[in-house]
């Protein structure tokens, strides 16, 4: 009898502590599966025999598995975390279409992971983050609604032009209160210096702001990022700089308008080096406009988009920035089978002039590393996306 009386003690006191800590702690499994059949293909290169050919596939967008918790610290203080790792469902592997690692995907906190502090003076995390990317509510298609949509908006551009910059590794981000409907977030990362060698500049980092809420019926946001690469020991040194405004419009309980203006500017060839359309110039620009609409009719959601992109400027090289546009649209719908569930068909097209390759690189979705110039990917898709 006092052997199972000290066993039970023992049990006690072991468990308490575990009770305590369950008590204090709230911990989230969460997570989303977005998988489709889709047909691919970009015709019309300007080369000859450039052609990528029409191909079915089964594919994922974007599914995530995560992790977040609050505890509860006393005087309005609270602990914060989440790892949030991408899965591609379709394959188990870490693989985009074109065979190339999708960053995002594969690893526990691919898609972001932080811990921090909150309390009402804001939010303070060190981790993965969302740079720049920040949509709020005004785009909601790509995010959350069908496989892929118009992805200028989101800072991607082709020929070497995009602005780079979507979820950062070793990010430090404040996040404000909310004021008169508004918030900021700042970001820094002092990423580009951690892998330096022996006598070489670490100086390369990353600033971010972002500025969002509602002005009465209209939601709005701003949002700047800067990438500096570091000091080569002879040259110039490399940023990119993208701008971004959006602004939308709910005019009724599930339907919106919204317009997006972004720019991404490469100076020196910009922080990722790439040269952009023309490696000579030592600043190039490129703006494009987006529109975007949807709209709930009963259990059916329609969704919109069109988004132009400029020729590029300020290139040296005669010719370079000729032909550099592109314009790109999505229709698709979902249909609503619960709160949490949908199914959804798309319709996804680029239009490139001949001197440029804009393609479906987010999500993986790309065939090649570099779309031919000339050519115009076109995908359409029928999936389902389940959260939980």
């Amino acid at each position: 009898m006092k052997k199972k009386l000290m066993t039970l003690a023992v049990a006690g006191a072991l468990a308490a502590p575990a009770a305590v800590l369950a008590q204090a702690s709230n911990v989230q499994i969460y997570g989303r599966l977005n998988l489709a059949l889709d047909n691919y293909q970009a015709t019309g290169a300007t080369a000859a025999n450039s052609d990528i050919k029409s191909r079915y596939r089964v594919i994922d967008s974007s599914s995530r598995l995560g992790f977040r918790g609050t505890e509860n610290l006393g005087g309005g203080l609270r602990a914060v975390f989440q790892m949030e790792s991408g899965v591609n469902v379709d394959s188990g592997t870490n693989l985009g279409q074109s065979g190339a690692p999708n960053v995002s995907t594969g690893f526990l906190s691919s898609r972001t992971g932080h811990v921090g502090l909150q309390g009402n003076w804001g939010l303070l995390t060190f981790g993965r983050s969302n740079v720049w990317w920040l949509m709020g509510p005004i785009e909601n298609a790509v995010a959350h609604w069908v496989n892929t949509g118009v992805l200028p908006n989101y800072g991607l551009f082709g020929r070497g032009m995009s602005v780079g910059i979507t979820r950062l590794s070793n990010v430090v981000q404040y996040t404000s209160p909310t004021f008169n409907g508004f918030n900021g977030v700042v970001s820094y990362s002092p990423g580009r210096q951690e892998a330096q060698g022996v006598n070489l500049n670490a100086d390369g980092r990353l600033w971010a702001v972002t500025l969002q809420g509602a002005l009465g019926p209209v939601n709005a946001g701003f949002d700047w990022v800067k990438d500096q690469a570091n000091t080569p020991a002879a040259g110039n040194r490399g940023s990119t700089t993208g701008n971004k405004l959006r602004v939308g419009w709910p005019y009724q309980p599930g339907a919106q308008l919204a317009l997006f203006w972004t720019s991404s500017k490469l100076d020196n060839g910009g922080a990722n080096a790439t040269g952009g359309v023309d490696a000579a110039s030592g600043s190039l620009k490129q703006t494009a406009w987006t529109l975007s609409w949807d709209h709930l009719f009963g259990n059916i959601r329609a969704i919109a988009q069109w988004a132009k992109v400029s020729d590029a400027t300020g290139c040296v090289t005669a010719g370079a920035c000729t032909d550099t546009n592109a314009t790109t649209y999505l229709l698709g719908a979902n249909y609503l089978l619960s709160k949490r569930t949908h199914a959804y068909v798309s319709y996804n097209a680029i239009r490139n002039a001949r001197n440029y390759n804009l393609d479906y690189t987010a999500f993986g979705h790309n065939v090649v590393a570099a779309l031919p110039v000339g050519a115009d990917p076109r995908i359409w898709a029928i999936g389902m996306v389940h959260n939980f």
